[in-house]
């Protein structure tokens, strides 16, 4: 491994967001104007429910988004963090 590289191993985050999946995820929350429930980002981001599930919790560790409970269910909200997160990758893909 390139001794460049090795601070990407160090900084936080970097194993959840240089991969596809999460990325994925996150923009598909942020895309949405209406309640959502982990069910629902998983079949838009073409994710598995559990796969889905830990995803969010990482993100929840990092606050970048929050559960909130609506009777027996868990809606998630990106916080305003996370939004920033969001429009980072935007600009990213845009460039792209």
């Amino acid at each position: 491994m390139a001794l460049g590289l090795l601070w990407w191993k160090k900084k936080k985050g970097t194993k959840l967001f240089l991969r596809t999946k999460p990325v994925d995820l996150i923009l598909c929350l942020q895309n949405t104007n209406e309640d959502v429930y982990p069910s629902m980002l998983a079949k838009e981001a073409n994710c598995t429910y559990s796969h889905t599930v830990h995803l969010l919790q990482k993100m929840e560790k990092m606050k970048l988004v929050k559960f909130e409970k609506k009777g027996r269910l868990k809606l998630v909200k990106l916080t305003d963090k996370g939004n920033n997160i969001c429009n980072f990758f935007k600009g990213i893909l845009k460039e792209l």
